[in-house]
């Protein structure tokens, strides 16, 4: 018993005993079997879109892969001259698989040793002391009485 408040599905009328008419029943046939051909259609087109379009993503990520190559070699490379042309900073102390991590940990590695040697400078001239012989400095006669003076003045001892 159909629904009378849902729609009729276009294309199938019904007569009023429910059956299909045999005319419509041919040219509804007709209709859909166009209708099947015409999404066949679309689907074989959609599926070589679909075939190109996956080539297209295996060419780029082949190109991605070879850009990720040439970029772990220049920052290889990168790292290589950073350490290079700072003698002054361990090897050890620049980190980092990006140029600008390496950058960030060269600056961090240049501040530490900044700071070790600044300590290493203040240790230094703490401890500083003088290379040689002391100077020679007049002996202070300020405190002998007279006579002494004239006894060291002549060259005698007491």
């Amino acid at each position: 018993m159909p629904d009378d408040n849902l729609p009729q599905e276009s294309g199938f009328p019904e007569t009023p005993e429910n059956e299909p008419n045999q005319n419509d029943t041919g040219e509804e046939l007709e209709q859909v079997k166009s209708r099947v051909i015409e999404l066949e259609a679309l689907v074989a087109q959609k599926d070589e879109e679909l075939a190109k379009a996956n080539a297209c993503v295996s060419e780029l990520e082949q190109v991605v892969a070879e850009s990720d190559k040439k970029l772990a070699q220049a920052v290889s490379s990168y790292k290589a001259l950073v350490v290079k042309s700072n003698p002054e900073v361990l090897e050890e102390l620049i980190t980092g698989d990006t140029i600008e991590g390496i950058s960030a940990s060269l600056e961090r590695a240049k501040t530490i040793v900044g700071r070790v040697r600044q300590g290493l400078e203040v240790e230094i001239a703490a401890a500083r002391v003088p290379a040689g012989a002391p100077q020679r400095t007049p002996i202070d006669l300020s405190a002998l009485s007279p006579r002494e003076k004239i006894q060291y003045g002549i060259g005698g001892k007491r």
